[in-house]
C-alpha cells in the first residue's frame, strides 16, 4: 500500500509522466517507486497519444510494413485509453484514506423523534387497551362508513417539523408494517378462506389508538429480514406449511413477537445482520403501542415553544369535547357520530393560536400525498416509451404524437411533485437518495426534452422517458432511503455553495443516463446492421430492422426515403456526443463547485472521500471519452464511443448507489 506522500508524488508524477520523457526524467529523479513506475508509463503513452505517425518517427519506424503500422495504430489508441484509466486506478488505489475517517460534526440527520415524550396512559383506548371493541369483519364495516377527510390536513408536529396527520398516518402505518396500506384478513360468511382487506391508514392509525387490544394480536409488525422472520416463526409454529404461510406474508403479531422475544435475541443477537433488523423490530413494536403519543395538534402561543398533546387542552375547550366525542362514537361503531365530531374537530383545532397555525403549506402536503406524482409518473413515462418506440417501428405519426402527450403529462407531474416537496420540506429538495434521485431524473426529462424540441429528433424524447421511467420505478419501488420528508443535516445549511453543488452534479448524472440511452440506440442499430449485411458488405436500409427504426428516431424517414445505415449511425454518434460532451463539463464544474462548498464546509479542499474519488473517476471516464474521438479515425469512433458511454453510465451508478450505500465517508447524509 502506498503512504501518503508516495500518493502525493505518484498523483503529481502521473500528470508530469503524460507528458511523455520529459516526465520521465523527472519521475526518476523522485525515490519513491510507485512514481517512478508513473514515469515509465508516461514515457510509454505521452509518445503513443501523439498518435503512429509521430511515434513511428520517433522510434524510426516510419519504413515498416503497412500491417505492422495498422497494429501500431490500435496500440496508439489503446494507449491513450490507459492514460486515463492508470489515473483512475490510482484514485481507487487511494480511497481507502477516507474509509477510516470520522464525518465532521453536523453530517448526519438529526434522530428522528418518532415516539414523542408524552408521559401517562393511552387516553383514548378502554382500560389501557386490553379490552377489544370489534373484530376484522365489524372494522371492515365500520370503516367504509367513515368520513375521515377533515381530518388529513390537520397540522401536527412530529420528527422535528410541523406535517399534516395524513403524512403522519402514512409514516406511522409504513414503518410499522413495511407496507403503504395495513390489511387484515377478513371472513367471508359462507366461505372457509379469508380475503385480504386492506384499510386507510389514517383509519389504522386512529383504530390503533382506539382500540390497540386488537392489534396485539393481528399480524402488524413488518419483518424484512427474512432470516430474523424465519427464526421467529420456528419459535410459534411447528407445521411447515404454516411457517411458510406467515413468511410470505412477512408480517408478526406483537404478542407473537414479545412472547418469543428473549429466545430469539439469545440466540441471534451477535449473529451477522441481526443485529440492525432486530432494533428494528423493537422499535415498530413500540412505535405501534405508542402512536397515541404523536398526536401534538395544539399549536403554541409563540414559536419558542413546544406544540401540545390533544389530551393537554382543558376538558371545556371545544377541541377537547370534540375529539372525546368521536373516540366514545368509534368506541361503539358509531360510524355517523366519527363523522360529526371530526368535522367539528376540524374546524376547532386551527382556532387555537390560529396566528401560528400552518395553512397553505397544509393544502400543498395533501395534494402532495393524494397526487402520488412521482408513481404516475413513471406509469406516464414508461407509456411514452413504448408508443415512441412503437412509432419509430410503424411511422405512425399518431402513435409519436400521443407519446410526446404523455411524456409531457408525465413531465408535468414529476415536476409538480418535485417542487410540491421543496416547498413542503423548506428547502430545495434534493438532500438524501430519493430526493436526488427524483431531481436528477426531473433535469435529466427537462434536457431531454429541450433538446428534443431543438432539433426535432424524437429519440431525444424516448430516452428522455426512458430515464425517467427507470429512476422514478426504482426510487419509489426499491424502498430508497429518504421517502419520507426529513430535517436536514446541519452540515448541508452552511452555505448556499450547496444547491449549486449538487444540482450540477445530479444534471452531470441525468445527462449521463440519457447519453446511455442513445448508445444503445447506436450499440443496436450497429450491430443489427451487420447481422443484416452479412458477409455480403450489402448497405442495410431503413425499411425496416433497427436501423428503420432508429432513422425515424432521428427524423430522417421520409416518406419512401431510405436512409442508409452508415449515415443513421452518424447522426446517432453526434446524438450521443451531444449528450456526453455536456455530461463531462457539468460533471467537472460539480466537482470543482463541490471542492469549494467542501472548502467552505470542512476547511477543506479534497479529503480523499470515497464518494470524491469515483465522482473524479467518472469524469475521468468522459475524459477519456473525448480524448479517444481524437486519436479513433472512421467507423470505429462512433462504436468506442458508445460502449465507453455503457461503461461510464455503470461506474456512475456506483458513484451514485455502491459509494452512499456501502463505503463510509464524509457523504454520508447522501
Amino acid at each position: 500500500m502506498l503512504t501518503a506522500p508516495s500518493r502525493f508524488v505518484g498523483g503529481t508524477t502521473l500528470l508530469w509522466g503524460l507528458r511523455g520523457w520529459r516526465g520521465f526524467r523527472r519521475a526518476w529523479a523522485l525515490l519513491s517507486p510507485a512514481p517512478r513506475a508513473c514515469g515509465w508509463v508516461g514515457l510509454l503513452t505521452g509518445h503513443l497519444r501523439a498518435g503512429p505517425a509521430t511515434f513511428a518517427r520517433s522510434a524510426g519506424l516510419e519504413h515498416a510494413p503497412g500491417g505492422f503500422r495498422h497494429r501500431l495504430a490500435r496500440l496508439c489508441r489503446c494507449a491513450a485509453a490507459w492514460n486515463g484509466l492508470l489515473a483512475a486506478l490510482l484514485l481507487v488505489c487511494v480511497a481507502d484514506r477516507a474509509l477510516g475517517q470520522t464525518a465532521p460534526a453536523g453530517n448526519e440527520h438529526p434522530r428522528a423523534d418518532t415516539i414523542a415524550e408524552v408521559k401517562g396512559p393511552n387516553p383514548f383506548a378502554v382500560d389501557g387497551g386490553e379490552v377489544k371493541t370489534m373484530d376484522a369483519n365489524a372494522k371492515a364495516e365500520f370503516a367504509a362508513g367513515l368520513r375521515l377527510d377533515p381530518l388529513r390536513d390537520l397540522a401536527v408536529f412530529h420528527d422535528g417539523r410541523v406535517k399534516i396527520l395524513d403524512t403522519l398516518a402514512r409514516e406511522t402505518v409504513s414503518t410499522i408494517t413495511g407496507k403503504k396500506k395495513y390489511f387484515d384478513y377478513v371472513l367471508v360468511e359462507g366461505k372457509q378462506t379469508a380475503l385480504r382487506k386492506r384499510f386507510d391508514p389514517m383509519f389504522t392509525l386512529m383504530d390503533m389508538m382506539v382500540d390497540p387490544g386488537y392489534y396485539r394480536t393481528r399480524p402488524l409488525i413488518g419483518v424484512d429480514y427474512l432470516p430474523l422472520r424465519e427464526a421467529f416463526l420456528e419459535k410459534l409454529f411447528t407445521d411447515k406449511g404454516e411457517i411458510e404461510w406467515w413468511k410470505r406474508d412477512g408480517r408478526l403479531k406483537p404478542a407473537d413477537v414479545e412472547r418469543t422475544w428473549e429466545a430469539v435475541v439469545n440466540e441471534n443477537a451477535l449473529k451477522p445482520g441481526f443485529g440492525r433488523a432486530l432494533e428494528k423490530v423493537e422499535f415498530e413494536v413500540r412505535l405501534a403501542g405508542n402512536a397515541w403519543r404523536s398526536l401534538l395538534m395544539v399549536a403554541p402561543p409563540s414559536e419558542a415553544e413546544p406544540w401540545a398533546h390533544l389530551d393537554t387542552l382543558p376538558a371545556e375547550a371545544p377541541a377537547r369535547t370534540a375529539m372525546k366525542d368521536m373516540i366514545i362514537a368509534w368506541r361503539g361503531a358509531d360510524a355517523a357520530g366519527v363523522n360529526a365530531a371530526a368535522e367539528r374537530l376540524s374546524k376547532e383545532l386551527p382556532k387555537i393560536n390560529a396566528g401560528l397555525y400552518p395553512t397553505t403549506k397544509r393544502s400543498m402536503e395533501r395534494m402532495y400525498n393524494s397526487a402520488n406524482a412521482f408513481e404516475w409518473g413513471f406509469w406516464l413515462y414508461a407509456l411514452a416509451l413504448l408508443m415512441l418506440l412503437l412509432a419509430f417501428g410503424t411511422s405512425r405519426r399518431w402513435l409519436a404524437v400521443g407519446g410526446m402527450a404523455l411524456l409531457f403529462g408525465g413531465l408535468g407531474l414529476h415536476a409538480f411533485g418535485f417542487i410540491a416537496r421543496c416547498i413542503i420540506a423548506e428547502r430545495f429538495a434534493i438532500q438524501n437518495q430519493f430526493e436526488s434521485m427524483t431531481g436528477l431524473s426531473l433535469f435529466a426529462v427537462t434536457v431531454g426534452t429541450v433538446i428534443m424540441l431543438a432539433r426535432r429528433q424524437w429519440l431525444f424524447g424516448a430516452a428522455a422517458a426512458g430515464v425517467g421511467f427507470m429512476v422514478l420505478v426504482t426510487a419509489t419501488q426499491a424502498g430508497i432511503p429518504g421517502m419520507t420528508v426529513e430535517r436536514e443535516a446541519p452540515i448541508l445549511n452552511t452555505s448556499v455553495l450547496l444547491k449549486y453543488h449538487v444540482t450540477t452534479v445530479l444534471l452531470s448524472y441525468g445527462l449521463i443516463a440519457l447519453g446511455f440511452i442513445v448508445s444503445l440506440f447506436y450499440l443496436v442499430t450497429h450491430y443489427a446492421g451487420r447481422m443484416r449485411t452479412g458477409i455480403t458488405g450489402k448497405v442495410a436500409l431503413a425499411g425496416g430492422g433497427a436501423v428503420g427504426v432508429s432513422a425515424s428516431a432521428l427524423g430522417m424517414d421520409e416518406g419512401a426515403h431510405r436512409v442508409g445505415s452508415a449515415r443513421v449511425l452518424a447522426d446517432l454518434d453526434k446524438a450521443q456526443m451531444i449528450i456526453l460532451q455536456l455530461a463531462f463539463w457539468i460533471l467537472g464544474v460539480g466537482i470543482l463547485l463541490g471542492a469549494w462548498w467542501a472548502d467552505h464546509s470542512w476547511g477543506r479542499w479534497w479529503a480523499f472521500d470515497p464518494k470524491e474519488l469515483w465522482a473524479l473517476v467518472t469524469w475521468i471516464v468522459y475524459l477519456i471519452v473525448i480524448h479517444l474521438r481524437f486519436t479513433t479515425a472512421g467507423a470505429s469512433r462512433g462504436l468506442v464511443t458508445a460502449w465507453l458511454s455503457v461503461v461510464g453510465f455503470f461506474v456512475m451508478l456506483w458513484t451514485y448507489f455502491g459509494v452512499n450505500l456501502l463505503l463510509p465517508g464524509l457523504h454520508a447524509y447522501a
